[in-house]
């Protein structure tokens, strides 16, 4: 095996050479083994505490009494939409005055605090905290459509639960960790360590069915000191896992910040001084909400990544409200249905993994930025047409055939509906994650800090809660979830278009910038006048 390095371009392009078979499936240098494994580590358990907690959230809200899959709907609007902004206007002001290492320490240690809180005290005085008396009255002066507003209102404690694991998405996957990967990783790096993170995060998914399984009790144990039902047992249980999970990653950080990335930077500094060990830090930059936004109302090229994030989110969550209600119908158990969401997490793992390794990196080097981001618009567009025809056209001849094909052809839908959801999260976590996350590193890092408080911390909760209110007023509208499915599948399939021309548009600016920059770069010895990019995409 040879390397070759082009010193010019360093902070641009790095190309190791190999053989075809290990190009094709680690094309990875000896060196970079101490960096990548710890952060494909650390990729590995934050998404597997995110796949444990969206299991167990959906779980105990849809199956709480007098509750469903409208509650999902609405709790992403009065909840989970105004959090965002909450969270994000608080991650901007700490991280204008704190170390990207303090921050991450705190958000993660504020998490096992509420994980401790949530099984020790809420959730075992859960009835006794429950808001009844405001609910009945809600009850009495509102539709009948509001009945998932009302859920969420009674349900207080398990809200909270769910609007926390929400969080776990946004702030600690997205805004953390990638924020992080894109500070310490550069663009020839991206394009072979990102899609190895995506098999990372996707192996979690396969894993959680055999551990959700395992944990799940079918009887209650009295050997477990906790809970009064098999189920209280089994979620103290999984909370367990997910507060050791949280443990390890804060270790693997520290690792990464104290052994591996020091060396790195000390050497970054000597080679950007000529070999002096001094080295003229810059003072950190306020980092502002309201700039954020000036910022991406200013930014055509953070315009297009956020119309994809945004259309990506309701596309998502219009189909998930639909499918879960859908799934409500044949497993009205916690434990069974958490145990099925398990299932489809690990089936969407398998087929992550399979992309990650044959599709995923392979494409983005060989077709370029556009194609693989046009993938995963696709993917929902064709598996979408599947699952909402089969519900649109049902009781056609066709349908007909295939419901007699089953024993119960409420099966049909539920299994187009996984189909759907398992090959849509599957591009979305390696194909889409991929192609988002380069396109913000040719931007200047105080950009990309911008660009991600946006769009990671409140363009996917506005999505998700768009989304959301679109059924939410559909709900109110018709009484009943199931009467909306023609409105809901004409919402989707507009975005999935505006999602495809977003793509389209940014594709030229991307490919455009990275082979701009490489250009000035070997112009410039290696030095990358990359500010040009807001110069020449500013603007709408």
């Amino acid at each position: 095996m040879t390397e070759k390095l082009n010193k010019s371009s360093s902070e641009l392009e790095y190309s190791p050479q190999f053989g075809k078979v290990r190009s094709f499936f680690w094309p990875i240098a000896g060196y970079e083994h101490k960096k990548l494994i710890p952060m494909f580590a650390l990729f590995f358990l934050i998404s597997l505490v995110y796949n444990l907690l969206r299991c167990m959230k959906i779980s105990l809200l849809v199956t709480a009494p007098d509750s469903g899959a409208e509650a999902v709907a609405f709790i992403k609007v009065w909840l989970v939409l105004p959090a965002a902004f909450l969270v994000a206007y608080i991650f901007t002001k700490v991280s204008s005055r704190y170390t990207r290492e303090l921050v991450f320490y705190v958000v993660l240690m504020t998490f096992i605090a509420f994980f401790v809180i949530f099984i020790f005290i809420l959730y075992p005085n859960r009835e006794a905290l429950e808001c009844n008396t405001i609910a009945g009255f809600l009850k009495s002066i509102l539709p009948e459509g509001a009945k998932g507003f009302i859920a969420i209102i009674r349900h207080w404690v398990i809200s909270l639960f769910y609007v926390s694991a929400e969080f776990w998405s946004s702030l600690v996957l997205s805004m953390l960790f990638w924020g992080f990967a894109n500070e310490v990783t550069k663009i020839g790096e991206a394009k072979r360590f990102y899609a190895i993170f995506a098999l990372g995060a996707n192996c979690s998914g396969i894993l959680l069915s055999p551990i959700t399984k395992y944990l799940t009790l079918q009887e209650y144990n009295p050997a477990i000191p906790f809970g009064n039902t098999a189920w209280e047992q089994s979620l103290f249980l999984l909370i367990m896992i997910v507060i050791v999970c949280t443990v390890i990653i804060l270790g693997i950080f520290y690792y990464l910040n104290n052994y591996v990335f020091k060396a790195e930077a000390h050497q970054d500094k000597l080679e950007s001084t000529g070999g002096s060990s001094k080295f003229n830090y810059k003072k950190k930059p306020k980092l502002s909400l309201k700039e954020c936004f000036i910022y991406l109302a200013s930014s055509r090229y953070m315009m297009y990544i956020a119309i994809m994030v945004v259309s990506y989110n309701i596309v998502y969550n219009l189909t998930d409200v639909i499918w879960s209600a859908q799934i409500k119908q044949v497993y009205s158990n916690p434990s069974d249905y958490n145990n099925y969401m398990s299932k489809i997490t690990s089936i969407t793992g398998i087929i992550a993994v399979f992309s990650a390794l044959l599709i995923s990196g392979n494409v983005i080097r060989r077709y370029g930025w556009t194609v693989t981001a046009l993938i995963t618009p696709g993917v929902w567009l064709v598996t979408s047409m599947l699952f909402f025809g089969t519900m649109l056209f049902d009781g056609t001849a066709l349908v007909g055939i295939l419901h007699t094909l089953l024993a119960n052809p409420l099966n049909l839908i539920v299994l187009l509906g996984a189909v759907s959801i398992c090959c849509g999260r599957a591009s979305k976590y390696t194909v889409f994650d991929e192609a988002k996350e380069i396109s913000f590193i040719p931007l200047p890092r105080e950009n990309q800090r911008k660009g991600k408080a946006v769009i990671d911390g409140i363009g996917s909760r506005f999505g998700k809660s768009g989304g959301s209110l679109m059924i939410q007023i559909l709900v109110l509208l018709c009484a009943d979830i199931m009467l909306t499915i023609p409105y809901v599948a004409a919402i989707l399939f507009t975005f999935a278009g505006v999602w495809i021309y977003a793509v389209l548009k940014l594709g030229k600016l991307v490919t455009g910038t990275i082979d701009n920059e490489k250009k000035e770069s070997n112009a410039n010895n290696g030095i990358s006048p990359i500010n040009n990019l807001e110069t020449s995409y500013s603007g709408v």
